[in-house]
């Protein structure tokens, strides 16, 4: 009797046995399974791109200056090839070949250049809010209506700088063609060098060549910040905008085929910015050392008035059209005949 028993129940055992073993089995070949998943998706994680970013010296360039360091150190997302540049049509001769995918330009020229490729070109974020004073030698100018009659040298003729000045000067009753005599110069160091050397009264220049020249001419002071006479100006005629002089475009056709890797560009570039920042004496030494400023000192002077920034989104778009529209009503040429569409601004 016992042994029928043990013959019926033994295939039962042994049932159970088999059953617990192929649930065991079947647990391992689950975990490993999620753990070749896991693998899988490791490797499927974002992948760096090729990208050739171009700057002009200056803000720009400073702003970009430690990402350009940790590129150099392996530690960015993408792979970048910088390029630097002092001459704006150089970086928009660039733009327009195809040569570079990312570049630092004027803002008026990113309008310009989106016309010129005809739509080829997305504006992703502003990087240089006002960076332009008035300097002088001596102490007789206190406001903009005491530059009526003097002469002025400055840099930027067809570009922002010029548009700026005369729009300001307009703005309180001075007529540019008229009222003043303006001298343009072909470089910011081309100019920052003759007042060094004395030999202009009053000159218009941007940061850091306004901190290049005040250290070495003591004679020299900032007369006026036109960041802030701008700001007057636009109150005076109703117009309700913020000087944006530079910004970043990318390649229309490289942003739809990598948008991700612009995503992680603007990343970087925003933590470059605060970087620089936060820490003027380190960054300026990675500044000098990749020559966007001749010397470390000039360039950690000038960073607190540079006003450097990422201004990406709606508060990008809604900031640079508001001063792509003054420019356009002041001279429709400055913006390359017309305003942009909103298919110009990258808000995503």
């Amino acid at each position: 009797m016992k042994r029928k028993l043990f013959s019926r129940v033994l295939p039962l055992v042994l049932c159970l046995v088999l059953t617990l073993l192929t649930c065991a089995c079947s647990t391992g070949e689950t975990a490993v399974s999620s753990s070749q998943s896991a693998a899988v998706s490791s490797k499927e994680e974002y992948q760096p791109v090729d990208m050739t970013v171009m700057s002009l010296k200056g803000p720009t360039g400073m702003g970009i200056s430690k990402l350009w360091y940790d590129s150099d150190a392996g530690a960015a997302a993408n792979n970048y090839t910088f390029k630097l540049s002092s001459d704006p049509t150089e970086v928009s001769a660039a733009v327009i070949k195809g040569e570079v995918d990312v570049a630092a330009v004027p803002t008026n020229l990113a309008s310009t250049l989106y016309s010129k490729t005809n739509g080829n070109v997305r504006v992703i974020a502003l990087n240089t809010m006002g960076v332009l004073y008035m300097l002088e030698k001596g102490e007789t100018i206190k406001s903009v209506s005491d530059l009526k009659g003097k002469k002025i040298c400055a840099t930027g003729e067809g570009a922002v700088p010029q548009f700026v000045l005369n729009y300001i000067l307009s703005a309180n009753g001075i007529d540019p063609e008229k009222d003043v005599e303006i001298e343009y110069m072909g470089e910011h160091a081309e100019l920052a060098t003759a007042m060094i050397a004395g030999n202009v009264v009053i000159g218009m220049l941007p940061e850091p060549n306004v901190s290049t020249v005040l250290s070495k001419n003591s004679d020299m002071r900032i007369a006026l910040n036109l960041t802030e006479e701008w700001e007057k100006a636009t109150e005076k005629n109703g117009d309700q905008s913020i000087l944006t002089m530079g910004c970043l475009v990318v390649r229309k056709s490289f942003l739809d085929e990598h948008p991700e890797a612009v995503v992680k560009f603007l990343e970087e570039y925003k933590a470059s910015v605060d970087y620089v920042n936060s820490d003027p004496a380190a960054a300026a030494t990675i500044i000098a050392g990749y020559e966007i400023v001749p010397a470390a000192p000039i360039a950690q002077k000038a960073i607190p008035n540079s006003n450097m920034c990422c201004i990406t989104g709606s508060d990008m778009k809604v900031k640079l059209s508001a001063f792509l529209k003054v420019l356009y009503d002041a001279n429709p040429n400055s913006v390359g005949g017309k305003l942009p569409d909103d298919a110009f601004y990258y808000v995503k």
